[in-house]
C-alpha cells in the first residue's frame, strides 16, 4: 500500500500540488486523472521518489520516504516498475537487453539468470520470439509491453504508468489495459495509472483519484464515477456525448 498524506509541492512562485492525500491498495489498478496542466505527472515523479514534497508525506508499506537512508531508498526503487508514455526503450539494445536492464541495474544474477527471467516475462506479455529485434522493429503496441516486460522483470511491488495508451489505437489501448490489470492481480502489484484516457477508466478504474488545479477534486471507483454530482468531474468526464449517454444508460439501469 502507498500512503499519502497532505503532499505539497511547488517550483519556484508555482504551486503545482496543494495539500493532496490519498491511498493505494495492493493488487487494485488506481488511475489519476485530470486535464493537462492538473499536477499528475508531478504527483507521479512525487511517487517514484523523483522529486521530493515540501510538506506531507509519501509512505511505502508504512515506511515514510522522507526517514529511510540512502541504501533503503535505492532498495525501495528497485521494487518499483515504470512503463513510461514513450515506452522510452533504448534504441541501442535488443528487446531482450532492454527487458535485462533492472535486472543489471539491481540484481546480482548471472546472465544466464537474467536472461531466463527476461524470457519469461516477455512470454507474459506473449511476444514469445522477439527477444532479438531491435525497438524499431516493433510496432508502438509490441513497445509497450517490451516496456510492461521491462517493469515486471524485478518483481516489483510497484508498478506506475505513465499515459501507457498513448499513441495507441482503442484495440491495442484495451490489450494494454487488460495486461496491466492482469499483471495487477495475478502478482498482487500496487498500480498506479496516469491516463486521460476514459476507456481505461472504465475499463481497470478499481480506484479513480482525479486532480484539478493540484488539488484532489474527487476520488471514488469507475461504478461511483457515473453517480457522482461534482460538476468539476462530470464536465471532464462526459465531455463527449458517448460518455453523457452511458452515464444516462447506467441511471436508468440502476
Amino acid at each position: 500500500m502507498i500512503e499519502v498524506k497532505n503532499i505539497h509541492k511547488s517550483f519556484g512562485d508555482a504551486h503545482i500540488l496543494k495539500g493532496i492525500s490519498t491511498t493505494f491498495e495492493k493488487g487494485k489498478t488506481s488511475l489519476v486523472i485530470g486535464q493537462s496542466g492538473s499536477g499528475k505527472t508531478v504527483f507521479l515523479k512525487c511517487l517514484l521518489g523523483l522529486f521530493a514534497p515540501e510538506e506531507g508525506s509519501i509512505a511505502y508499506n508504512g515506511n515514510i520516504y522522507s526517514e529511510l537512508s540512502d541504501d533503503q531508498k535505492r532498495n525501495l526503487r528497485a521494487e518499483m516498475g515504470m512503463v513510461f508514455q514513450g515506452s522510452a526503450l533504448f534504441d541501442s539494445m535488443t528487446i531482450q537487453e532492454n527487458v535485462m536492464f533492472p535486472l543489471r541495474m539491481f540484481t546480482k544474477q548471472s546472465k544466464s539468470e537474467m536472461e531466463d527471467r527476461a524470457d519469461f516475462v516477455l512470454k507474459r506479455v506473449n511476444l514469445d520470439d522477439a527477444h532479438h529485434k531491435m525497438p524499431s522493429e516493433a510496432s508502438g503496441g509490441m513497445q509497450k509491453r517490451v516496456a510492461i516486460a521491462r517493469a515486471i522483470v524485478n518483481k516489483p511491488k510497484y508498478l506506475f504508468c505513465d499515459e501507457p495508451n498513448s499513441g495507441l489505437d482503442p484495440k491495442t489501448a484495451i490489450v494494454i489495459d487488460n495486461l496491466i490489470q492482469e499483471i495487477t492481480d495475478e502478482y498482487n502489484i500496487t498500480t498506479v495509472i496516469n491516463s486521460h484516457d476514459m476507456n481505461s477508466v472504465m475499463e481497470i478504474g478499481e480506484k479513480i483519484v482525479f486532480l484539478k488545479d493540484g488539488l484532489k477534486a474527487w476520488e471514488g471507483s469507475k461504478e461511483t464515477i457515473f453517480k457522482t454530482d461534482n460538476e468539476v468531474v462530470t464536465d471532464f468526464v462526459y465531455s463527449s456525448e458517448l460518455f453523457k449517454k452511458v452515464r444516462k444508460m447506467y441511471l436508468d439501469e440502476n
